[in-house]
């Protein structure tokens, strides 16, 4: 990396992708009232993202191995930002439909590309500082997505109402196209191949029978179909899988590198992650519904109540990867019993008023920043140069899963217990359920510690 302006350009990416992901829950609303949209077409716009996104990535992740990580981030930004702008002047609920569809398959060709420039271009003694700040990036994106977004839409300084969370990519894609194209390095890629488009059809479309029922099912009240899709996924998948087995036994290269899932810091933190993010994202979702609906607070009040977790998750983000040299994975063990120590407190303090939820809010952004980047750190520790597309793709894939996953799940937990106007008692069952997930995430980490001995117990430094 020839300067730290490629690392901010290779981030800008990062926080867009997440940004929009989250920047839509507070647009729904306007949406809904400018456009006419129904309930569906409202799904879609949120969920559609999510699914091409998270359906796209492998095969992203593995075209960027072939034709180099810094061709994908450049087309990959350049859809992304020609996308926004469709979304932007979408005359039609439908047609917002297809220009979120086309932006989630443009943000899994420019992700990817990210994690993978860091871990094969950037030196092992700066790549955890490198990864430290990806974690910064992609947690504030999150964030800014309903403070920014929540602005954007209160001021409208512009008169464009909901369309200025979209258009607001614009003028920041024709910033990074060009620097992109003169900035970032040239990493080593595999060899020529010809792509495993029965592979990456079938990730693609046991992805998709899962995403899509988890993420419509419980607002049709989980149809036959949604079911069936679910059981579906179990042969699809395991069929695409025995074909990447034959493929690699035959010379080929498979669009899933399944010696990857031989790497046991790479699987372990693979496991890891999907845990963490089933917990954070269910859990920014459904705080969002006790802010709004249990303490009645508009989308801008609501969202200016995340700055503070924010602020905590930025200054730790920085602060883990010193810590992890000098301690190991004692200091993201700490990082998550803050977590858990935080959720506990939202447990307590859901009934008591804001100020006592952003204080716990403060405890929980602080756990968070020494945990996700260091988790995304060790799992990409032993993962090959011409293996970082598909293995960032793959873990950027697992990420998005779990967020829809738990979402989803733990969304209709709180719907169910909410029902009547307990909002409160609804948030204490998803934070019991979310503290249960980041005991798993601590328990991972401290088998990984034992496993892996005092020589790897730390993260690439």
């Amino acid at each position: 990396m020839r300067s730290g302006w490629a690392l901010a350009v290779l981030l800008s990416a990062w926080f867009m992708a997440q940004f929009d992901f989250f920047v839509v829950n507070v647009a729904a609303p306007s949406i809904e009232r400018d456009l006419g949209a129904g309930p569906a077409a409202l799904e879609l716009i949120v969920g559609g993202y999510a699914f091409t996104y998270a359906a796209g990535m492998i095969t992203c992740g593995r075209l960027g191995d072939r034709y180099g990580y810094r061709r994908m981030f450049v087309w990959g930004v350049a859809a992304f930002t020609v996308a926004s702008v469709l979304c932007g002047v979408a005359a039609t609920s439908a047609q917002l439909v297809a220009a979120r569809l086309l932006q989630g398959l443009a943000g899994a060709a420019m992700v990817p590309q990210v994690l993978a420039t860091i871990s094969a271009a950037i030196p092992p003694r700066e790549r955890a500082r490198a990864i430290a700040w990806y974690g910064v990036a992609g947690g504030l994106g999150s964030i800014a997505g309903q403070v920014l977004g929540g602005l954007l839409l209160t001021s409208d300084v512009l008169g464009l109402g909901w369309r200025s969370v979209f258009l607001v990519n614009l003028p920041v894609g024709l910033v990074v196209v060009p620097l992109a194209a003169r900035l970032l390095p040239r990493a080593e890629t595999a060899p020529q191949a010809r792509l495993d488009l029965p592979g990456a059809a079938g990730l693609a479309g046991g992805v998709a029978l899962v995403l899509v029922p988890l993420g419509l099912g419980d607002s049709l009240g989980w149809p036959a179909w949604t079911w069936a899709c679910l059981a579906l996924a179990v042969p699809v998948v395991a069929l695409t899988v025995r074909w990447q087995r034959v493929l690699a036994a035959r010379g080929g290269r498979p669009v899933l590198d399944l010696a990857l899932l031989k790497v046991h810091s790479y699987l372990a933190g693979v496991a890891a992650i999907t845990a963490f993010m089933a917990y954070f994202a269910s859990f920014m979702f459904t705080l969002t519904l006790l802010l709004q609906r249990g303490l009645g607070l508009d989308a801008l009040q609501a969202g200016l109540a995340f700055a503070p977790m924010g602020v905590a998750f930025s200054v730790t983000s920085l602060l883990g990867a010193r810590l992890v040299r000098s301690y190991g994975l004692a200091a993201v063990l700490f990082g998550g019993g803050v977590v858990a120590l935080g959720l506990v407190l939202v447990l307590v303090a859901a009934g008591l008023g804001l100020s006592y939820v952003i204080a716990a809010l403060v405890c929980v952004g602080l756990g968070n920043g020494l945990v996700l980047p260091q988790l995304i750190g060790a799992a990409l520790v032993e993962v090959e140069p011409h293996q970082a597309g598909i293995g960032s793709g793959f873990l950027t894939t697992a990420q998005q899963f779990a967020g829809s996953g738990g979402v989803a799940l733990i969304g209709a937990v709180f719907f169910a217990v909410a029902a009547g106007g307990h909002e409160t008692a609804a948030m204490r069952w998803s934070a019991a359920i979310d503290l249960a997930l980041i005991l798993v995430v601590i328990a991972m980490v401290a088998y990984t510690g034992r496993r892996t001995g005092p020589a790897r117990r730390g993260v690439p430094t």
